[in-house]
């Protein structure tokens, strides 16, 4: 199988291109890096992590944030030229599309999300993915990083701290 045709690629693609979720396209894909190539903060994954960042930013209205991040996705994906994870999607209308609202964003233009372009195995991988997302209202991905159940990352936390106190 293309490593671009795991499940957590193809939620990536779909949540992006479908109800563009671009918090949970970090979440899924953060999950796939962590799996495959644990630490190595130039993997292509990484990139797309962060394109989706930036997306997430501008549409929240971080110019500031998004432009930075989006820049070091730009940077990730032309180190990357080439890698086995760009061979399911057009390498260089992506960096034209990254480009693009780079330029859009340094001239206040409104938020506009692209459509990452897929191969045709790709693209129908997800397709068959996005009938499948819940849909959700666009204040709730706006603000999805404050709104979604964290009781589990609170939980993880008060444990650490209990742990740290007890070496003390």
């Amino acid at each position: 199988m293309h490593p671009q045709h795991h499940t957590l690629f193809i939620d990536y693609c779909a949540y992006f291109n479908g109800n563009q979720d671009f918090f949970e396209c970090h979440e899924v894909l953060e999950e796939y890096w962590k799996k495959i190539a644990p630490g190595d903060k130039l993997h292509p994954l990484v990139g797309y992590v962060q394109l989706a960042t930036g997306f997430y930013h501008w549409r929240r209205g971080n110019n500031t944030g998004a432009v930075r991040i989006l820049e070091k996705a730009l940077h990730n994906f032309k180190k990357n030229e080439g890698h086995i994870f760009f061979q399911e999607i057009d390498y260089h209308q992506l960096l034209t599309q990254v480009t693009t609202t780079l330029s859009a964003i340094k001239a206040g233009k409104s938020f506009q999300a692209f459509q990452l372009p897929l191969s045709a195995s790709l693209l129908e991988l997800t397709i068959t993915r996005i009938q499948l997302l819940p849909s959700s209202s666009s204040t709730y991905l706006l603000h999805k990083h404050m709104l979604r159940d964290r009781s589990h990352i609170l939980a993880e936390r008060q444990e650490s701290k209990q742990r740290k106190s007890r070496r003390c």
